[in-house]
């Protein structure tokens, strides 16, 4: 990173901790877009809720802001402002309302609150100077809670105990939904590293076209719409660990310029002749079999090698059994809401029924089943009828629906083409819908499409 770069992340207050991530919670669609354009434009990593469940629900992950909307559908911002204060209590919070009162932003700030803004806002530089001066005043980030109960957990903790002062680069392995993103801040925060940033990318969330400048950033003009300078997240992860995503779903040409910059921490920008140097740590992460793709030669061996120094397997939900339970009482925590903020409970039913279920969709379908259940249970214990269960045809890693029960016979490949096609038909062709239906990412289904000829 040249001199110029690390001045302007030092004036925007980045450049002791590096933005991690800012959870956008807010229910009307337009704002939210304008909210998160504005935030990405200042070169944030933005992740948005539709409204405050939704919130609550995203804050099993750890972000470094949390701007929110005051009144929403659900639970409104004051609830979500309570339970991010009590899983994150470091974390800063921005409340903004177009209900704007002295009572509201009294309570917002007893609450913990880090601002307040009324909307309309009076310009899109009011919410960039209070998010530069909360990312600013924010703290070192402290360690992420795990959930750990399982001896097969608390051996991968180990692992990572082990690996973790090291700058060697990870592999992490694993089928979807398994948590890998939390090992890997988990071993951010074990490492040297800790007070540096920690950036996460989903390369398979990003259009191939822009990956190579979401990770490598590009200069004014470089391409249509590149209207300003970028920093990519490999600059903004200088000094800390970069996490990748779904490695396994980058492109051949793309690949090449990673094994560089694995290389030489060396890189220049889209469109740029400098040449920026970083000291980033790489942790990736795939539910891809690499050493298959290799073979198939759709990945590169070298980055491969380069990738796995370190690999890790992260064990599906159904090999720690041991872990359900406790993981089950910690979503419910976060998703308490009401008066007393009291979190719902699981009776025996319930109980059971989780224990039984072979978990396909592991970490990411057990708290989306909480999520569901939660909300048609309201103050009442939760009940096996409420979770709603069903397994679907093992070795998919599909999550269950009922239009698919019938794709339970033949060889795995015909029940994965079978799914595929349902799902396909139950959305009219729709791939960005079937994909978020099957629990995969859309470029894992365009090339699952491809590998089975579907049209």
């Amino acid at each position: 990173m040249n001199k110029e770069d690390k001045e302007d992340k030092e004036d925007k207050g980045y450049k002791a901790h590096g933005p991690t991530g800012v959870l956008l919670a807010e229910d009307d669609p337009a704002l939210r877009h304008l909210f998160g354009r504005i935030l990405r434009d200042e070169g944030l990593t933005v992740t948005e809720a539709q409204d405050g469940l939704g919130a609550i629900a995203r804050l099993a992950e750890s972000f470094d802001l949390l701007v929110t909307d005051l009144k929403m559908p659900g639970a409104d911002g004051l609830e979500v402002l309570r339970h991010a204060k009590r899983r994150w209590p470091q974390m800063p919070v921005v409340l903004i309302t177009a209900f704007g009162s002295i009572e509201g932003a009294v309570e917002a700030m007893r609450l913990g609150a880090f601002d307040y803004l009324t909307k309309p806002l009076p310009s899109p530089q009011s919410l960039r100077d209070v998010v530069h001066r909360a990312l600013a005043a924010r703290p070192a980030t402290t360690a992420t809670p795990l959930v750990a109960e399982d001896p097969t957990s608390r051996r991968l903790l180990e692992t990572v105990a082990r690996v973790a002062p090291r700058d060697t680069t990870v592999l992490l392995l694993g089928e979807s939904g398994v948590g890998k993103e939390v090992i890997a801040q988990h071993l951010h925060q074990q490492s040297d590293r800790r007070d540096g940033p920690f950036v996460a990318v989903n390369c398979a969330a990003i259009a191939e076209t822009l990956l190579e400048s979401e990770l490598f950033g590009h200069e004014r003009g470089s391409f249509s719409g590149a209207s300003n300078q970028h920093q990519g997240r490999f600059e903004q992860a200088d000094g800390g660990t970069l996490f990748l995503d779904e490695i396994g779903e980058t492109s051949p040409a793309l690949q090449s310029k990673l094994l560089r910059v694995l290389q030489e921490q060396r890189f220049e920008r889209v469109g740029g002749e400098v040449t920026l140097s970083v000291d980033v740590r790489v942790v990736a992460a795939t539910n891809r079999d690499l050493e298959r793709a290799v073979a198939e030669r759709t990945f590169r061996e070298d980055l491969y090698y380069r990738l796995a120094v370190f690999p890790i397997t992260i064990p599906p939900l159904r090999d720690r059994p041991g872990d359900i339970i406790p993981l089950a009482e910690h979503f419910l925590s976060l998703l308490a809401h009401g008066p007393n903020h009291t979190p719902p409970t699981l009776d025996a039913s319930g109980r059971d029924t989780l224990l039984a279920h072979d978990w396909p969709g592991n970490v990411r379908e057990l708290a989306n089943a909480i999520e569901r259940a939660t909300v048609l249970a309201g103050s009442d214990p939760i009940t096996a009828d409420l979770l709603g269960l069903r397994n679907p045809p093992s070795g998919l890693g599909f999550p269950s629906h009922d239009n698919t029960s019938h794709v339970a016979s033949g060889t795995p490949k015909e029940m994965e083409r079978r799914a595929i096609e349902t799902a396909l038909a139950a959305h009219d062709g729709n791939r960005r819908r079937a994909a978020k239906h099957l629990g995969i990412a859309l470029r894992t289904l365009q090339y699952k499409i491809k590998t089975y000829g579907l049209k």
